[in-house]
């Protein structure tokens, strides 16, 4: 495994000297084997719990979300980010088209009724969120499984304690299961995303994971080689984490959130780390932020496509 930049086509020797398989990867990607790994990973609890929007999003004033069809406004107030109704209790004006006022109440564009995150007014109830420090989490009851009982934080993934984070979020027409899937299936990859990765072979499969070795392309013919794990933590997550080569410990979290039926929010973070001296100033390195979520966005750009595919073919007659 080499951590450092080579030319694509002339790769390191693997450690130990292990050849990349020569199975085809349309053999690799069997779609029964994909299905048996995508039941397990949606039989998992989530305590109720999906992904809104990132930390940052939140903290940029209202912004108007649907989550299970429900029309939700998220800010920022004083205590950290708030969920509630969109729809103001007392003429139903949209409340993301307000303000936040200096105690951190949001505030009726129409009418100037002043509503706060902690308490309720009739119907109107904020919603019960958390904020991880990079992305911000909401617990709805339509969201659990029948017999599950709601869990007081989500489950999280290990991340990196000194690391770079850089968060998209994308919709596309498909569920939320569309989306693990795609990254179960990670034997589209190199043909899928020729513009971002030179190589890709599954090292390693079993129900609950999958492994791959990849060659990330850097700039022309320069890549860089590692290796990456998938699993998932719950049923509308699925984490990609490097455990070999450059970067050790960084990871990618995909988090699939039902907006309404055939239609899922995208959000996903990269949380990326390094134990190089000469970038040991990372977390500091937000000029970097704009280059990691433009190359995410690209990828995605495919990928909403092959999810959109795949809820077509399901949901067809």
């Amino acid at each position: 495994m080499s951590e450092r930049p080579f030319l694509i086509g002339r790769a390191p020797e693997s450690a130990g000297g292990e050849r990349d398989s020569d199975r085809p990867d349309w053999i690799g990607a069997d779609p029964l084997k994909i299905d048996r790994a995508l039941k397990h990973a949606l039989a998992k609890p989530s305590g109720g719990w999906c992904v809104v929007d990132s930390s940052r999003a939140f903290a940029r004033g209202p912004h108007a979300y649907t989550i299970e069809g429900q029309e939700l406004v998220g800010w920022r107030c004083l205590t950290g980010p708030a969920l509630a109704p969109e729809s103001c209790p007392h003429m139903g004006a949209e409340l993301s088209k307000g303000r936040v006022d200096d105690r951190g109440r949001i505030v009726c564009p129409w009418h100037g009724l002043a509503l706060s995150a902690e308490r309720a007014r009739g119907d109107w109830a904020p919603r019960v969120t958390f904020d991880d420090g990079v992305l911000v989490w909401a617990r709805l009851d339509s969201l659990l499984a029948p017999n599950e009982a709601p869990t007081d934080r989500p489950f999280l993934p290990v991340r990196p304690e000194r690391a770079l984070d850089a968060v998209i979020r994308v919709e596309g027409r498909c569920a939320p299961e569309d989306v693990i899937a795609n990254r179960l299936d990670p034997w589209h990859g190199a043909h899928y995303h020729g513009h971002s990765f030179a190589r890709l072979t599954v090292i390693d499969e079993a129900i609950d994971h999958v492994s791959v070795r990849v060659v990330y392309r850097i700039a022309g013919r320069l890549g860089m080689e590692v290796d990456a794990r998938f699993d998932c933590p719950d049923p509308r997550t699925i984490v990609m984490t490097v455990i070999s080569g450059e970067g050790v410990g960084s990871i990618v979290e995909t988090h699939a959130t039902p907006i309404a039926p055939g239609r899922t929010a995208i959000v996903e973070a990269t949380i990326a780390t390094s134990e190089r001296t000469s970038i040991a100033w990372l977390p500091r390195a937000t000029l970097l932020r704009p280059m990691i979520e433009a190359r995410a966005r690209k990828l995605w750009a495919d990928d909403v496509a092959y999810c959109e595919r795949r809820y077509a073919l399901r949901t067809k007659g």
